[in-house]
């Protein structure tokens, strides 16, 4: 059965190589016979979450931004592949900020089960994309019906366009076809 597949390439950089991994996914979620979308938030307006609370009541943010469409688009997502570049050894902060402003979720009827995450970063160790999966499961253990399924880290890549040739292209790839 085709699963509804949001992949959110959370960059600043058009086709950095966070980007680069989010499009080998979606190659193979396509190929597996998924429908998928992308949302990229480099062209995005985002404000940062008030705090309010009022999203809890209605499920909507009373921020009305590009933040708000994608977490509907969050809501009615099967699986949601997060593409992200490794600032600091954590999330970049756009990736922090929706995370922050999907809020409206937590008490909504949310169709996504399978979270996965899709990472690089100028340095190499496998141990340099720990604190972005930390990050990541603080938002996933407030929904109990969803779960971390896979993580592709791509080390040693800086510049645009470096992933070329990545192992992790493959491993992202191979994520995306495996989505079913």
């Amino acid at each position: 059965m085709s699963k509804k597949v949001l992949v959110i390439s959370t960059s600043p950089r058009k086709g950095g190589n966070s980007e680069q991994l989010a499009d080998a996914c979606i190659r193979g979620a396509q190929e597996a016979g998924n429908q998928v979308e992308k949302i990229t938030l480099y062209d995005k307006t985002i404000g940062f979450c008030k705090g309010c609370l009022a999203c809890i009541n209605t499920q909507r943010c009373v921020i009305r931004d590009d933040a708000d469409t994608i977490v509907q688009k969050m809501l009615t997502a099967d699986v949601i592949v997060f593409a992200t570049p490794i600032y600091y050894y954590g999330m970049c902060g756009q990736m922090k900020t929706l995370l922050d402003r999907a809020n409206p979720l937590y008490s909504a009827d949310y169709s996504f089960r399978d979270i996965y995450m899709l990472a690089a970063a100028a340095e190499e160790e496998e141990s340099t994309v720990d604190g972005a999966v930390t990050g990541l499961e603080g938002w996933i253990v407030c929904f109990e019906k969803a779960r971390l399924a896979g993580t592709v880290f791509a080390g040693g890549v800086t510049s645009v366009g470096e992933v070329e040739g990545h192992p992790a292209l493959k491993q992202a790839y191979e994520l995306g076809a495996s989505i079913e």
